[in-house]
């Protein structure tokens, strides 16, 4: 098993923050929206050094996509960011007409997705945003995995012309790829070689999976473990490939079991390879208030889970 560490914590959504602040610098049609989370999204620094490029539209989100696709119209490229919650269930509506179907420029940027929100209780909890977008035709559908990979994504799609769904975390997580990496759309990245089993992981439990995979070796499981960090589109040959070489398959995602990672590529298997599936991911239920770390463990989206669910699908085989 390929060691990785990690020198420090750090959260996706400074990557995010990171990331925007240098793309206004370097490119002047970069401009940027938030809907009254300025500093919940890291936005500051952008909008200190560019406030006639930096909108604050206030608790309006559904006003905030319509300006962003109005702003496609002049050549802008807008980075609209808030909560994963708003920016999905409360603004679908604008999304699927002015930017999915209208085929625009929009970069959606979620923070604060998932469980890991934490104290902030179930309302503010998106765990059905990655199936609300993946279901958009033509949406790209992103979830980075660290500081680093989040800041490199961000980078990436402002070159990218179409709509695109990007999430990302409040909490500190490790921070292990590499700096300064290339980030390519739709192409996963492979960790660790394996012949056992499959492990397909996205955003924060690339890690967990990561700590997952070092036990199992220890125990002479050997996987083949997988960064998805783009979803849509998914990258079909490295799936297939993985699970033609191991028989079994984990899929890992802080989200709801319907809709998500694991149905995109339950979906491709059952029609070009079908291998046994076990799913770590929130079994179609909502979440509750609490720390993300305890809400993480209570709900199997951790280690201990991926673990567990490595077992199961190994007496599968």
């Amino acid at each position: 098993m390929k060691k990785y560490t990690y020198t420090e914590k750090k959260d996706t959504r400074s990557g995010f923050g990171a990331a925007i602040t240098e793309l206004g610098n370097t490119n002047k049609n970069v401009v940027a929206l938030t809907a009254d989370v300025t500093g919940s999204v890291k936005m500051g620094d952008f909008a200190k050094q560019h406030p006639d490029r930096f909108f604050n539209t206030g608790i309006q989100e559904a006003n905030m996509i319509g300006m962003a696709a109005g702003f496609t119209l002049e050549g802008k490229i807008p980075f609209a960011a808030t909560f994963a919650e708003f920016i999905s269930g409360r603004v679908y509506d604008q999304i699927r007409q002015a930017v999915a179907y209208s085929e625009k420029n929009v970069k959606i940027c979620a923070s604060h997705s998932g469980l890991t929100v934490g104290e902030d209780g179930a309302t503010h909890q998106a765990l059905e945003d990655i199936g609300m977008m993946k279901m958009l035709p033509g949406m790209v559908v992103i979830n980075p995995c660290d500081y680093n990979q989040t800041k490199a994504a961000t980078m990436a799609i402002a070159q990218y012309n179409g709509p695109v769904y990007l999430r990302f975390g409040r909490p500190k997580v490790p921070n292990f790829t590499p700096d300064n990496q290339q980030f390519e759309i739709g192409k996963a990245v492979h960790l660790n070689e394996g012949n056992d089993v499959s492990i397909f992981a996205t955003g924060h439990l690339v890690w967990e999976a990561i700590q997952a995979a070092e036990k199992l070796a220890d125990e002479g499981i050997y996987v083949d473990l997988i960064n998805i960090h783009t979803i849509k589109p998914l990258d079909k040959e490295a799936v297939l490939k993985s699970a033609k070489k191991t028989g079994a398959v984990v899929t890992c995602e802080e989200h709801n079991r319907l809709g998500g990672l694991g149905e995109s590529i339950a979906g491709l298997l059952a029609s070009e390879y079908p291998v046994p599936q076990e799913f770590v991911a929130v079994n179609d239920l909502f979440g509750e208030s609490g720390t993300g770390e305890e809400l993480m463990h209570k709900y199997g989206l951790d280690e201990e889970g991926i673990y567990k669910a490595v077992k199961k699908v190994l007496t599968k085989k």
